[in-house]
């Protein structure tokens, strides 16, 4: 599959900086839609890219589609839609789908495109903006093997560690799993960091010894500091942990076992929505849970 035509539909920060990363590399990123058209528009510009008014444009100028969007209604309608479709005459078509939705919305895009003779996967992303840049994606693909194996060079170009998990679905659930953990641990640092200043402990210094001790984690290097200084622009949404998370508590009901942490974590994130600060990074969270921030400035106003 190599130097074949490529399109994306979904061409926000993610979707922008892997089309970006594959121009680089030499592919032809043959067509770009987005809903927002002035995005897609500039983007199409930028990589000398077709700009699609219509989905069906996409797949008619392309070999392999790589798809980002937002969540499973999203997901659902550009596969699924009546009006307009990526399925249209899609057959030969492969098919990448990088958004964190539904398990069972993997499996139904999978049904839907083998029903018009074209081929869909999974290639969930556990990375953020500067990686999909750079070509250091982690990408967890689920699908079949068959097809994964036709366009792993192209994969191999966004990632430097691809994990093939299995069947349609799997991907999807290691990837709600990886968030939840994820979140989990975001709020859980929010809260240690925010008990540190309210006991007037040195933050830099309780950073460092969280660094050195069983506190430690991932989100310590990537949050701590963003939510001492709040500093809170966004790589990942609280929208989005919000929902992925959800994803995730989904699954535990199907599977009948109890996940409290992550329902406190979900509700954390939820009530950031409703307090307008759905579009800050997961960092923001901190805003609850630091004295003087966000509820205080509430109660003065």
């Amino acid at each position: 599959m190599a130097k074949k035509k490529i399109g994306f539909v979904g061409t926000g920060k993610m979707g922008a900086n892997m089309a970006r990363r594959l121009k680089d590399r030499g592919y032809r990123i043959s067509a770009i839609y987005d809903v927002r058209k002035d995005i897609a528009q500039a983007l199409g510009e930028e990589l000398n890219s077709i700009s699609c008014d219509k989905l069906s444009q996409v797949t008619a100028a392309s070999d392999v589609v790589i798809t980002v969007v937002t969540d499973d209604t999203s997901m659902k309608k550009i596969y699924m839609g009546k009006k307009d479709s990526l399925l249209t005459d899609a057959a030969g078509k492969i098919f990448i789908n990088c958004a964190t939705v539904s398990p069972r919305t993997h499996i139904d895009v999978e049904k839907a495109a083998k029903k018009a003779k074209a081929a869909s996967l999974e290639g969930c992303m556990a990375s953020s903006i500067t990686q999909a840049r750079d070509g250091t994606l982690y990408l967890m693909v689920g699908g079949e093997k068959s097809t994964f194996n036709r366009v792993r060079n192209i994969l191999g170009e966004l990632s430097q560690e691809i994990r093939y998990i299995g069947k349609s679905g799997k991907a999807a659930e290691v990837k709600a799993l990886v968030n939840m953990v994820m979140n989990i641990n975001t709020a859980g640092l929010a809260e240690g960091l925010g008990l540190g200043q309210a006991l007037g402990l040195n933050l830099d210094m309780l950073r460092e010894v969280f660094s050195q001790t069983g506190a430690n984690s991932r989100v310590l290097e990537t949050d701590g500091e963003d939510m001492q200084i709040r500093d809170h622009d966004c790589y990942f949404s609280a929208a989005h942990a919000a929902k992925d998370s959800s994803i995730a508590g989904t699954l535990a009901k199907k599977a009948k076992i109890k996940l409290p942490l992550n329902d406190a974590t979900v509700s954390q994130y939820r009530l950031m929505i409703a307090e307008g600060l759905g579009e800050l990074d997961k960092s923001g969270v901190a805003e609850f849970t630091f004295k003087n921030r966000h509820f205080a400035k509430r109660k003065k106003s």
